[in-house]
């Protein structure tokens, strides 16, 4: 097993609840460009009108892929606070697999910039985000 890989199974088994209830794992992370991939097999359950995936969860599939970008990148870094998140929804984003894309476009000390995009099984961008996060960071870090 690969360090990259050993990396993702012990992530995967630490994620928080949510991500698994939506059928979330990550699957790839590039730890030197802050980015990383989930994978999501969303059902119906978290749907409106029939097979659409409500906003509020579009979002936390953005915001979680974002945040452990800077997670994986930076382990002194113990949590992340949206200061700003904006969600824009290009497609309707529809129940079933789903691919989430986060990572940083500039980091500070205290502030971090990320994007995040969704796609669907045939590959079209039906969501993107941009947030502002608070960086907290284990004392001395």
């Amino acid at each position: 097993m690969t360090d990259k890989e050993k990396i993702i199974e012990e992530r995967n088994r630490q994620s928080p609840k949510f991500i698994s209830l939506m059928g979330g794992k990550l699957v790839d992370v590039d730890i030197e460009k802050c980015a990383c991939t989930f994978e999501f097999d969303i059902g119906k359950d978290y749907c409106h009108s029939i097979d659409i995936v409500q906003g509020g969860f579009v979002t936390a599939m953005l915001d979680a892929a974002m945040s452990h970008a800077m997670f994986l990148h930076d382990p002194n870094i113990v949590g992340l606070s949206s200061l700003e998140i904006k969600t824009s929804y290009l497609e309707p984003t529809r129940a079933g697999k789903l691919r989430v894309e986060g990572w940083a476009v500039k980091q500070g000390y205290k502030i971090v910039f990320m994007e995040g995009h969704v796609y669907n099984e045939d590959n079209v961008l039906t969501a993107t985000a941009s947030t502002v996060s608070k960086i907290s960071r284990v004392p001395g870090g």
